[in-house]
């Protein structure tokens, strides 16, 4: 069974054109909410560009306009106090408390039962509960990949509906109107977006 967090930004070798650009801005949105952007990172969002006009492609140059007018010490700062705080962050990125105000409640359960259902194994080096936000859209990206095994797009739907479009926009809409950092407000605008239209192309499914 594979494990369900990764940082990498490269699609499985059995996605489609139009699927590996699914599973890059599920891997990119993932990427930014599992730690600090790195030096390295950054520089990846500071490059990227898309043609504007259309709401997706704002959404990605603003992204990486705010990349090239920030450091990586001032998003160290702000993801601390955004997702980890002194007691809690700003946010709780989490399924369960998105869905119940409470942790490790019956959205994990559910998670976890569709994780071993769909061979997808918890990464033991993470101590996170699986319904992180960052996990989550990791999990969409390697079903979409083809990395637990064939998953038809009826399976990505149903995954998606319970474990993703149940929670992850209301979240990313809370990012983006948050003032704490320029860089995650355009992540969560980004995120918006990008769900938006995932949940679109889903309900033709």
């Amino acid at each position: 069974m594979q494990h369900a967090q990764s940082v990498t930004f490269k699609p499985g070798g059995n996605a489609t054109t139009e699927d590996a650009h699914r599973v890059h801005f599920y891997r990119l949105l993932a990427h930014y909410l599992s730690a600090p952007p790195s030096l390295a990172s950054l520089g990846i969002a500071a490059g990227l560009s898309a043609q504007p006009g259309t709401p997706l492609g704002d959404t990605v140059n603003l992204l990486a306009d705010a990349a090239r007018q920030t450091s990586v010490t001032a998003e160290a700062d702000a993801y601390q106090a955004l997702f980890i705080g002194l007691g809690r962050g700003i946010f709780v990125p989490y399924g369960s408390y998105y869905l119940t105000g409470f942790l490790h409640e019956k959205p994990l359960a559910r998670l976890r039962s569709d994780m071993s259902a769909l061979g997808i194994a918890r990464n033991e080096e993470v101590s996170e509960p699986e319904d992180h936000i960052s996990a989550v859209l990791e999990m969409m990206a390697g079903l979409i990949a083809g990395d637990f095994g064939s998953a038809s797009a009826e399976v990505q739907k149903r995954f998606f509906e319970a474990h993703v479009g149940s929670w992850a926009a209301h979240f990313f809409r809370d990012l983006s109107l948050d003032q704490t950092s320029a860089f995650y407000a355009a992540l969560g605008a980004l995120g918006l977006r990008f769900l938006d239209i995932e949940e679109s192309a889903f309900s033709l499914v």
